[in-house]
């Protein structure tokens, strides 16, 4: 008869935050673009790939409070849809968790 092995650590599951998981599916609208670029004073032709930088960006700090994701990285904080992943808008902020 086979003897089982039991495991000396607990398996810990690790979440991965579903923006995170999802970030391929980011997307804006033109006008959502020109607001983020105006907002930021951004001269990247990319707003999504800028944002999407920002979001995988080991100092981001993401919270989702009821229908968006909120991302704040370096001086900035990203509005993004939880349900289509629809980059809203982004804003300057004063306090910076990481360098830009």
């Amino acid at each position: 008869m086979a003897e089982c092995t039991r495991l000396t650590a607990p398996l810990v599951k690790q979440t991965v935050n579903p923006l995170i998981e999802n970030v391929g599916k980011l997307h804006t609208t033109g006008l959502g673009a020109e607001r983020v670029r105006r907002n930021l004073q951004l001269e990247t032709d990319d707003v999504v790939q800028w944002c999407r930088a920002r979001i995988l960006d080991g100092c981001a700090e993401i919270e989702r409070t009821g229908k968006n994701w909120y991302v704040t990285a370096g001086n900035c904080r990203i509005t993004v849809n939880a349900h289509s992943y629809t980059i809203i808008t982004a804003h300057k902020v004063k306090k910076s968790s990481c360098n830009p």
